[in-house]
């Protein structure tokens, strides 16, 4: 009984109604003391809003079923963009309710004012959506959603505790790799559309043997298939595919340089997931190496499905050093991981001229036996 009460009274709040209606009861019984006149008036007016306050009180908890609420969350955020969550709201009270929700969101957003007022008829159905725009990957913790439910006479409003959605993981941003895995697809965009092509290629890759036809070249032709067939038959070639690419991100203390809200190692790990995807899907083999003060992590290159997942894994712990690079290590790395000539994207960023001029003999090195670019990431305002 003790907890049922205590569980009434602390969700129970006065609204600024119920204190003007007070005052203005208060104000009735200082002009009686002066005024006689006014007689039995102010105790009128007191019953009847002691009897409304009581009324409002017993519309709110009249019903076992009031109000419902869910907040749908995805199951994990996209780093630097603009997610979506949806909050679901249905009336069960006989009558129209207004209602003031708190969302409470992860602290590393810093709102503190996520605030929505909302009418509700009986029975009807609303949705509220809102984005959030997170911008360091790790967990985040949802709070709960905090409903202030009023009738119509609005002295009172009761409060329901809805259970938040927990733990969230936010991940490199992965809502940007639909739009490159379009642009992948073909290298041209047309007005009705986008759609895969075969792109025909004069590399060693063989594809088919084909029929002649006016265009194709001369030096193609394959004389065996055409002794055969009795007609003009030439070879076609692809594009040269599982070629290895990987992503080489610094994590040394000149990628923590923050620019709107997010550091330049989280745009390195965003540019280095679309970019794997992006060669996934060209049907090269995609791989990622961390380095600091020594080499962290190595995914070797691979094209198999779950590539894309295991580097997305490792991506999203990743997080800034206090030290400087050691590119000696990257090239024992590279050395000793890489058994053939590979194109190495290589993210990082350098306080000066003089650190650059330091680090050039082994990016010299490394593109003796690889294909080397570097990515400076510049901050443009």
């Amino acid at each position: 009984m003790k907890k049922l009460f205590r569980k009434f009274y602390t969700n129970l709040f006065l609204e600024n109604r119920l204190f003007i209606a007070l005052g203005i009861c208060s104000a009735l019984f200082l002009f009686a003391f002066f005024l006689p006149i006014l007689g039995d008036i102010p105790y009128i007016a007191f019953g009847v809003f002691v009897l409304l306050v009581l009324t409002d009180v017993y519309l709110l908890h009249s019903s076992k079923k009031a109000v419902f609420l869910r907040r749908d969350v995805p199951e994990r955020l996209s780093n630097g963009d603009d997610n979506e969550l949806k909050i679901y709201l249905e009336n069960f009270y006989p009558f129209e309710v207004s209602v003031g929700i708190i969302d409470e969101i992860p602290f590393q957003f810093q709102k503190r004012d996520l605030w929505f007022n909302i009418t509700l008829k009986s029975q009807e159905q609303k949705i509220i959506n809102y984005f959030l725009r997170p911008t360091k990957r790790g967990e985040y913790d949802f709070g709960f959603t905090r409903l202030f439910v009023k009738s119509p006479l609005g002295l009172v409003s009761r409060r329901f505790n809805i259970a938040g959605a927990g733990m969230v993981p936010v991940y490199p941003s992965f809502l940007k790799l639909r739009e490159y895995e379009l642009m992948a697809i073909s290298n041209r965009l047309i007005d009705v559309g986008i759609k895969k092509i075969r792109r025909v290629g004069h590399s060693m890759e063989f594809d088919q043997v084909k029929n002649y036809v006016a265009g194709d070249d001369f030096r193609t032709i394959n004389w065996k298939a055409t002794a055969r067939r009795s007609d003009l038959m030439v070879n076609t070639y692809t594009e040269e595919r599982s070629q290895h690419i990987y992503c080489v991100i610094d994590k040394s203390r000149a990628m923590k340089m923050p620019f709107e809200g997010m550091s330049l190692l989280d745009y390195a790990i965003n540019a280095s997931l679309i970019l794997s995807s992006v060669a996934l899907i060209k049907q090269d083999k995609a791989g990622l190496i961390t380095i600091a003060e020594k080499t962290k992590n190595v995914v070797l290159a691979d094209r198999r499905p779950m590539q894309l997942n295991k580097i997305m894994e490792v991506l999203y712990k990743e997080k800034t050093g206090y030290l400087e690079t050691d590119m000696e290590a990257l090239f024992v790395s590279l050395r000793s991981a890489l058994k053939q000539r590979s194109l190495v994207v290589f993210f990082t960023n350098f306080e000066s001229m003089s650190a650059l001029e330091r680090q050039l003999p082994y990016l010299k090195r490394i593109a003796k036996y690889h294909l080397l670019l570097v990515v400076f990431l510049r901050i443009l305002r």
